[in-house]
């Protein structure tokens, strides 16, 4: 409503894989009878340079071409994701494997596709090829479908070679949210672009204002900031928020109608709504940013649980929290609607 664009939300009746949930709903995706369309993962952060893919596409291949979006990892976590082998002059993708076991590329799929109608006749190809298949292995238990079709393993491995799949290699940020913790980076990512795309959403030191003392620092203008807390590097300030005399806060995304009390410290911290912090508590995580050190470092996607016990990450706390004065919260995860009563280290608090 507020940017006056039509939505539709679409379920599979079942998981049908990366393929074929948009084979699935191949009708309505051409309904409104677009030349080409956006596919696009939920799972990543990007500058999401689609305006470029677009001009890419129309200077590389024919009209019925696709276009990955593709960029730079090192050798080590490249094996993590979709890896690209490309011509170095036309960018026509040569070679593809998800997850290789051995290094195959240094360039990586971003899971953000530009595609034209043609892309449902080879995922119909696949999915017949599924059929023939199924009733040729008489052992199958049912569970197996025809339908479950994957773009990456399925689809760009075969068309790889074929002079129909290109990547466009971007320079810009990207990154994969696969936990609660590269939210946090996420932000970051997002907060640095603004300072060079729209610097005027980000706060400034002024005098009647909060001390930033460097980095991005986003608050809300229906936010409550007192003019002696201290904000920054990589804080965001949501809707009605409230915050104390002397509170601190860093690396921390702070949700709509939250409450920082007076002199509070907020660290490697995600505040849910409503969520309230007494005075004089310390609430902390531990970061998980990629090596700062290396330019094409990826976030990676750590586990909950290492050797049995919960893996250090950012501190979460969910909806209508609330914390009481003076306590610490280190490492924790804290589900909603939680009054706590005491300091906690390292716990899921259900």
């Amino acid at each position: 409503q507020e940017f006056k664009i039509p939505i539709r939300y679409l379920q599979e009746y079942a998981a049908l894989g990366t393929g074929g949930g948009i084979y699935h709903f191949r009708d309505q995706i051409l309904s409104g009878g677009a030349e080409a369309f956006f596919v696009l993962n939920a799972d990543v952060c990007s500058e999401f340079p689609l305006q470029e893919m677009l001009e890419f596409r129309q200077q590389h291949g024919d009209a019925h071409s696709f276009v990955i979006l593709g960029t730079t990892a090192n050798r080590t976590q490249a094996l993590n994701y979709g890896c690209i082998v490309a011509n170095a002059d036309t960018q026509e993708v040569q070679h593809y494997v998800e997850k290789p076991s051995t290094f195959v590329s240094e360039i990586i799929n971003c899971g953000i596709y530009l595609f034209t109608p043609a892309i449902f006749q080879h995922i119909g190809e696949v999915f017949q090829r599924n059929q023939r298949e199924l009733v040729l292995e008489e052992s199958s238990n049912g569970w197996q479908r025809a339908e479950v079709i994957r773009l990456e393993q399925d689809v760009f491995t075969a068309l790889a070679g074929s002079g129909k799949l290109y990547v466009y290699k971007t320079d810009g940020f990207w990154s994969q949210i696969k936990s609660a913790g590269s939210a946090i980076y996420a932000s970051r990512l997002y907060l640095n672009q603004y300072s060079k795309s729209h610097p005027e959403r980000l706060a400034q030191n002024k005098p009647e204002g909060p001390v930033i003392p460097g980095g991005n620092v986003y608050i809300h203008p229906t936010a409550s900031v007192d003019s002696t807390a201290v904000l920054g590097p990589n804080v965001s300030i949501g809707e009605g928020v409230t915050v104390g005399a002397g509170v601190r806060v860093r690396e921390s995304i702070v949700l709509h109608g939250a409450s920082l009390h007076d002199h509070t410290c907020v660290l490697n911290t995600i505040v849910g709504w409503d969520s309230t912090i007494g005075r004089w508590a310390r609430v902390e995580g531990t970061p998980s940013d990629p090596n700062p050190n290396d330019p094409y470092a990826k976030i990676d996607s750590e586990t909950l649980f290492r050797d049995g016990r919960l893996t250090p990450s950012i501190t979460i706390l969910g909806c209508s929290v609330t914390i009481p004065a003076e306590v610490v919260i280190l490492n924790s995860i804290v589900l909603p609607h939680k009054e706590l009563s005491r300091s906690y280290k390292n716990q899921i608090i259900l």
